[in-house]
This record gives C-alpha cells, sequence and structure tokens, in this order.
C-alpha cells in the first residue's frame, strides 16, 4: 500500500509540474461586443446539453487521444479543468525527448489504473505535502540517515542513486 501511495504521489508530483495553465479565451472587444462569433452559438448550444463535459473525447484531434488513449475509459468522467490540463499535456508531447514521452506514458497508464478513491488520496496527499513546511534538518537525524544508508548493502545503495540525466540542464557546469 505503501509503494502505490508513493508512485501515485511521484505520479501527481510529476503531472503537476508538467501541467501548465491553459490560456483564457480573449474577451470581446468593445468592438467587436456588438456581434456574436457564430461558432459561440454550438459552445452554448453543447453546455446547455451536458455542462461541463468540453472538450469530449471525439472534439480532440487525432495526435491527442493517441497520446491520451489511457485516459479514455474515464475521460467522461474527468473534471473539465482536468481535461484541460491532460489536454495542455498532449499538446506539449511532440515537442518532448524520447525519455520524457515514455515517462508520461508510463503514469498516465498508472495514473488510469487507480481506482477514483486512491486519486482522490493522491490530490490530497500532494496538497498537503504542498502546503506543509519542510523542517530545518535535525544533525542528529542527518546522523541516523546516514547511518542507516551506510547500513545498506552495496546493491541497495545502488538502487537509491539518482539516474544519470542526458539533459543539458542538468549537467554541472
Amino acid at each position: 500500500m505503501l509503494r502505490v501511495l508513493l508512485a501515485t504521489l511521484s505520479l501527481v508530483i510529476g503531472f503537476g509540474t508538467a501541467a501548465q495553465p491553459v490560456a483564457e479565451a480573449p474577451k470581446d472587444t468593445p468592438k467587436e461586443a456588438g456581434k456574436k462569433p457564430a461558432a459561440a452559438k454550438p459552445a452554448a448550444k453543447a453546455k446547455a446539453t451536458k455542462p461541463g463535459v468540453r472538450p469530449a473525447w471525439a472534439e480532440l484531434t487525432t495526435e491527442q487521444q493517441q497520446v491520451l488513449a489511457p485516459l479514455k475509459a474515464d475521460w467522461d468522467s474527468l473534471e473539465p479543468d482536468r481535461r484541460l490540463k491532460w489536454v495542455a499535456i498532449a499538446k506539449r508531447y511532440p515537442r518532448m525527448k524520447q525519455v520524457e514521452q515514455e515517462r508520461v506514458q508510463r503514469r498516465m497508464q498508472m495514473w488510469a489504473a487507480l481506482s477514483p478513491d486512491q486519486r482522490r488520496q493522491a490530490r490530497e496527499n500532494y496538497k498537503h505535502l504542498a502546503k506543509a513546511q519542510r523542517p530545518a534538518p535535525n544533525n542528529k537525524d542527518l546522523r541516523q540517515a546516514w547511518a542507516e544508508y551506510q547500513a545498506l548493502s552495496p546493491y541497495e545503495r545502488q538502487s537509491l542513486a539518482p539516474q544519470p540525466s542526458n539533459d543539458p540542464r542538468r549537467q554541472k557546469r
């Protein structure tokens, strides 16, 4: 259970940092205030039939549907703001490096496999951790953590080591 929560937490953090806010549609200028664009009527009609279901799966481009395929079964139950975050990720997806694309796909599959309760719990955990302040390190705690690390086998130490990055922004100068 702890492993699932940790995986979920890392998934939420990863997507939280990857998601960028979606820009709002431009408001009418005073000059255009009297005119109604032709596209406004279908949008109003769609809202009247089922509020908050935009964008529907069918409204996504083929590329977006391919990227977001793990979420297809749950798409109708997603809140509109969450849909917009996923669409923003799908728009950035082609510009991502192969490693980043694989990570997004892996995490999206993990997220899709979670139950609604597990997703809710992951979101609550993320909010709690984001608000929590980290306490100042205590030298006694650091010594204890170092002693625990030293007691690990070489294999366990290696598994804790961060993987090397090919990202030039992360290279030491």
